[in-house]
């Protein structure tokens, strides 16, 4: 089966868990062919595996001039990158027809982000504007133009629009319209020819959004099946953006209705969804995804790495806590600062480890001096005796560093892993504790419960006391510790393993497959030409073949 993967920031090019993702599964389903195409930064490709012949790139930051077109060759792979905009055979300028038909088809979408209860005019417009970029190979600045502008205006102010887009000026017009450029700029690239994208059997969006946009355009062009995966629904994590809450309340409410329509009609079309959790499989519906095309599938996380730790159950200190994540205020390491004031006055032995994940982000640095800072003030360095050294019972780490931890050794010092946060997707972190069989405290957000199950104990988010009375209750019981942490990792190794992810999505690729109108594109010769058994190892089968005309009985 040929596969087209469509990603975004992620594989082949950058790290992290959405890439390292990408990569299980292509290595892990050697038996199909993965066409990658990738949306977002580039760089140096990585080597690829047989079976991932093609890479091709869209570069974001390219925001003018025509595609460059150039290729480098990767062992065992094409690589072909080309930059967002107009392709060769759109470098001259639109001419009336043309104008006047990109006119209608983008006042059609604007009219159907900015109305109060039209459903249907987005999809239209978004499609109409597909096919205008298709035929005249691409959309030669006219998304970044004043008919568009004046357009989006106009729909604005039209009777029935929300009341929050009626009162958007012109800031926020010019402002929409270049966010509204770059989510479409998918719709200007040559991937919809019958050698690229219209040559996959099936495309896997890795994410909603401007990432499956490609995958609704093949599918409208060519039939193809699409799957969407999300393990982040893109819907809530703009909802959550920080850099939403500086803009206008119009251009928030504009925003919202582009991501909104857009998760509308990707879960519409897509032939299944596969969400990483039940969290996830909430927002989905929510946006209108049907039920019956709804199948979670657990992200699949390497659990050879903690075997060792899961294996002993006489590691960890009897009186550590263990925090690990990204540092970020969603984490409410504050709360996990005054649970653990409690913690102290209640049983000053307990120590806690904070293990940061490097994220690269400006505002993680401050979140993090706040954090340093305001654990200096709860607790002042404490020294054994007259002539001992102080030391705070609170400990900042970081992962990646020559001197840092490993996450094995990190949880393998915990007696207890906790996890505070306010906002939570899928809780990695409690996943891998899992694995290494530490009982955890956690708090009531995201897909916590359903990872979680009956194997750890689970407050209310933003409640100090609870998350204090928690974990006092498992240090002070090492017997519930260790069989919480022995279910913990029974679970995990059922439900969260890179083999069942594995497992789940070779059925489904052979099931869409199976369920798609079968396309013959030239050269694939005569439909049953050879008998089904011309394909089963065995001397028996060639004589027969041969024997014979190679075509089956009428």
């Amino acid at each position: 089966m040929r596969i087209g993967l469509l990603t975004e920031g992620g594989y082949p090019y950058a790290a992290g868990e959405a890439g390292l993702w990408c990569e299980r599964l292509v290595h892990g389903l050697g038996q199909h062919q993965f066409d990658l195409y990738a949306l977002g930064p580039t760089g140096l490709t990585p080597p690829l595996p047989p079976n991932a012949t093609t890479v091709r790139t869209a570069r974001t930051g390219d925001v003018t001039g025509p595609g460059t077109g150039t290729e480098d060759h990767a062992p065992k792979s094409t690589v072909e990158r080309a930059a967002f905009g107009e392709n060769r055979a759109s470098r001259r300028a639109y001419g009336r027809r043309e104008r006047r038909r990109f006119t209608e088809a983008f006042r059609t979408l604007a009219t159907g982000l900015c109305a109060e209860h039209d459903e249907t005019s987005f999809a239209t417009g978004l499609y109409a504007l597909a096919d205008l970029a298709r035929e005249r190979g691409g959309l030669p600045g006219a998304l970044r133009s004043d008919d568009a502008v004046r357009a989006l205006e106009a729909a604005c102010r039209a009777p029935g629009a929300r009341r929050t887009a009626a009162a958007a000026g012109l800031p926020d017009h010019l402002a929409f319209a270049d966010r509204l450029e770059r989510a479409l700029r998918p719709l200007s690239l040559d991937w919809y020819e019958d050698e690229a994208l219209g040559a996959v059997d099936l495309c896997h969006a890795t994410a909603g959004g401007t990432t499956a946009l490609p995958g609704l355009l093949v599918k409208r062009f060519f039939g193809t099946p699409l799957l969407v995966t999300e393990y982040g629904v893109q819907l809530r994590a703009h909802y959550l953006s920080p850099a939403v809450a500086d803009h206008s309340a119009p251009l928030r409410a504009l925003l919202a209705a582009l991501h909104g329509r857009l998760a509308a009609e990707t879960y519409g079309q897509a032939a299944l969804l596969t969400p990483g959790n039940a969290h996830a499989r909430r927002w989905q519906e929510k946006c209108g995804a049907d039920r019956d095309r709804i199948r979670t599938v657990h992200p699949g996380l390497a659990a050879d790495r903690f075997a060792e730790v899961g294996e002993d159950e006489e590691s960890g200190d009897p009186a550590t806590l263990v925090w690990v994540g990204r540092v970020e205020p969603a984490k409410d390491l504050v709360a996990l600062l005054h649970a653990f004031a409690e913690i102290r006055a209640r049983q000053p032995d307990v120590r806690l480890r904070i293990v940061a994940v490097p994220t690269g982000e400006p505002c993680a640095d401050a979140y993090l001096t706040h954090c340093k800072g305001f654990a200096a003030q709860l607790f002042p360095d404490e020294a054994a005796g007259a002539h001992a050294v102080g030391e705070n019972p609170v400990t900042f780490e970081e992962l990646g560093g020559p001197e840092a931890p490993t996450l094995e050794d990190t949880y393998a010092s915990a007696a207890v892993v906790v996890l505070s946060s306010v906002v939570e997707g899928f809780p990695t972190s409690l996943v891998e504790a899992m694995f290494c069989a530490r009982a955890t405290v956690s708090t009531d957000v995201g897909a916590v419960v359903e990872v979680i199950g009956g194997t750890g104990l689970v407050v209310p988010p933003r409640n100090p006391r609870a998350l204090a009375d928690a974990c006092l209750a498992l240090l002070r019981d090492p017997e519930r510790r260790y069989r919480l942490g022995a279910a913990a990792r029974a679970r995990a190794l059922e439900l969260f393993t890179v083999d069942q992810n594995l497992a789940a999505f070779r059925g489904i690729y052979l099931e869409l497959l199976s369920h798609a109108p079968v396309r013959h594109r030239p050269g694939d010769g005569v439909p049953f030409a050879h008998p089904a058994e011309a394909h089963v190892p065995g001397s028996w089968t060639h004589q027969a073949v041969t024997a014979g005309t190679g075509a089956p009985d009428a």
